[in-house]
This record gives structure tokens, sequence and C-alpha cells, in this order.
């Protein structure tokens, strides 16, 4: 009987500890990353208004060329749903939804993430001018970890997992505006 007691004890302090550290473990986090783009700002917020172009550009939509796209609504406006379903468990399945518009200067998307795991996050894209014909695109998305799953911040940094596919898909952004074919 004595046994048994130390080894409920002895679980108990392995589950609490977890338990415990996640208090202290921060919840919410935020990715950004931005580009100067070569031409008016006007002409960068007009293209990137319209979530189907992000088949140009995003890395995660050139991750599986046929992954099943569907749409809601009228592109470009708020309201309007980009869904998509893929078999490559790196792209999953989801959809985001354009949720306002500062006409020439902020888009905000919810994005609903269903598979392989569920979760919501916001994400928006900023211009500014830089000059008459410069314009930084700032791309980035926040969220948070629900309690105890937050812990996997201790192990798992978002910066570093998507931070590079932001810039990769900015990059290409860069080149499809600066290099029109």
């Amino acid at each position: 009987m004595r046994i048994l007691k130390k080894i409920l004890v002895v679980l108990a302090i392995i589950i609490a500890i977890p338990l415990i550290v996640a208090l202290f473990v921060k919840k919410d986090y935020e990715v950004e990353r931005e580009v100067i783009i070569n031409k008016p700002k006007a002409e960068v917020f007009n293209y990137i208004k319209f979530i189907k172009n992000q088949d140009h550009y995003s890395k995660w939509s050139m991750m599986d060329p046929a992954m099943k796209k569907t749409y809601q609504g009228t592109d470009g406006t708020v309201g309007f749903i980009s869904a998509w379903e893929s078999n490559n468990k790196e792209v999953g399945a989801g959809e985001q939804e354009i949720t306002a518009i500062k006409d020439g200067e902020r888009i905000d998307l919810k994005l609903r993430f269903k598979v392989p795991f569920e979760a919501q996050d916001d994400a928006y894209f900023v211009t500014e001018s830089v000059s008459e014909n410069q314009t930084k695109v700032k791309w980035g998305f926040k969220g948070s970890f629900p309690y105890p799953m937050n812990i996997m911040g201790l192990f798992f940094d978002m910066d570093k997992a998507v931070g590079g596919d932001l810039k990769t898909g900015l990059d290409n952004l860069k080149k499809i505006l600066e290099n029109p074919s």
C-alpha cells in the first residue's frame, strides 16, 4: 500500500509540474515579415486585397497545386471566404475570411484551420508608402495557444516555424509586382 501511495504521489507531481509551468508560459504569439516593393502603394494594395492572388505568391498555396479550393462572396471585399482542402499534411484544410479592409492601408483576415489541427488565427496585410514608387508590405498573423497547450511555446517557436514562409511569400509578391510577365 505504501508503494502504491508513493507511485501515485510521483505521478501527481509529474502531471502537476507541466501544468504549473504552463501557467507562466505566454499564450499569445505574433509573426510578421515585411518587404519593400518598387511599385506605388495603390497598385500593391489593389493586388493583395484579392485573396485569389495568393495562389501566385503564397508558399502555402504553391505547396499543393492540386488542392481543392472553394470561394464564397466577392473577392477583395469584407466577407469573402477562400477555403482549401489538401491531401498534403503541411497544407491541410481550412479557410480564410476577409474581416476588415481599410482601403489602401490594411486587410484583416480570420484564418480557420480544420486539418491537421483545429485553430483560429488573425492575419493581416499592411501597406505603407516609403516613397511615391515604393511600398512597404507587412504580412503577419497572431494567435494564442490555449492553456495548457501553451507549454508547447517552450519547444516550438512560431516565428521560426512560420516566418520563413511569410518571407518567401512576400519575396514572391515582390517579383510578381516588379516584373510582370
